[in-house]
């Protein structure tokens, strides 16, 4: 067995991967993208990628990485001036367009009027990355009366992602990929506990339920438009320093700080992803740097079959509801 023989690869893989710590840390990254097989991303030449929290983080470095293997970008951010500099940064090296958006994705409103936008750009979306977060340490409802957290990982990209579709926004080959977090292997789909009150309220376990409903969310979309040619992909990015870390979680960010990766680092699966061929990898599944893995760690979180069938059905039609809701409170 050869160092970099597929077998070799394989087993250094399994290794990194049943540590949790080493797969997720730049450990992780630095391994596998020397083992055979790691090459530079495909060309995105004339693709319309649309990303989501762009301004910095992961998602400027999968727009810096994008734009300049020839997508046209769309970033998409909160705040005007954050927009403008992103823009300016990204065209440095782009091959193709760069245009900014502004929408605060925690307001389904908002989010109404970033679907129009990108729908109506004369030019269909190939990708979408729904990578915008928030993680925060005490509970926060939105004008619309919705728990932020949730508003902006869940009800969100499911807004945005049916609008695009309603709309046909998307491109017949389209592909939608949301960026998870390691938090979701903590918890189970549990639709009766997914908005959490003042009373209970925790964010880091706000976050994780959110996070863990994005796993039956991409199951329902590729259940429901798998066979319209669409592929819906989750990407683990994994532990990376970004300021959604610093800010979200500052004492794990300051105890894990050496071994977090870099934001190109944590980019590196979705922009991957972003420029395969239609039809390649496989959708459906949850991927950490560049290689699908399981969605569960713990058996406490797993669903039976019965249980993973109704929830795929039951999400969708909450989240129908609770968005409804929101935007009547909003008006």
């Amino acid at each position: 067995m050869t160092p970099h023989s597929p077998v070799a690869c394989r087993v250094i893989d399994e290794v990194l991967e049943a540590t949790v710590v080493l797969s997720f840390s730049k450990v992780g990254y630095d391994v596998r993208s020397r083992l055979e097989g790691w090459i530079d991303p495909p060309d995105c030449e004339g693709r319309a990628v649309a990303i989501t929290g762009a301004t910095s983080g992961l998602g400027l470095a999968m727009a810096e990485r994008l734009g300049a293997l020839g997508a046209n970008v769309h970033l998409v951010g909160r705040n005007q001036k954050k927009i403008d500099d992103a823009v300016a940064r990204v065209k440095h090296a782009a091959r193709g367009s760069v245009q900014g958006h502004r929408c605060d994705l925690s307001i389904l409103s908002d989010t109404a009027v970033l679907a129009e936008e990108l729908a109506s750009s004369g030019c269909a979306i190939d990708v979408l990355i729904h990578n915008a977060g928030a993680l925060l340490g005490t509970f926060v409802r939105t004008s619309e009366g919705v728990e932020t957290t949730l508003a902006t990982h869940l009800l969100s990209p499911y807004h945005l992602t049916e609008r695009l579709i309603a709309s046909s926004g998307f491109a017949a080959r389209a592909r939608v990929i949301i960026m998870t977090s390691g938090g979701m292997y903590t918890e189970r789909f549990d639709l009766a506990d997914l908005e959490m009150t003042p009373e209970h309220y925790k964010g880091t376990t706000a976050y994780a339920r959110a996070k863990r409903a994005q796993c039956v969310l991409v199951d329902h979309w590729q259940h429901a438009y798998g066979s319209k040619g669409l592929a819906f992909h989750l990407v683990h990015p994994g532990w990376a320093a970004t300021p959604g870390v610093s800010e979200g979680i500052p004492g794990f960010s300051k105890v894990m700080g050496p071994l977090l990766r870099t934001a190109y680092q944590g980019a590196d699966t979705a922009v991957w992803l972003a420029g395969l061929p239609d039809g390649e990898p496989g959708p459906g599944k949850l991927w950490l740097d560049r290689r699908a893995r399981s969605l569960h760690k713990l058996r406490r979180t797993r669903l039976s079959r019965e249980e993973q069938d109704a929830a795929r059905v039951q999400l969708p039609i909450w989240c129908d509801a609770r968005i409804a809701r929101a935007l009547s409170q909003g008006h």
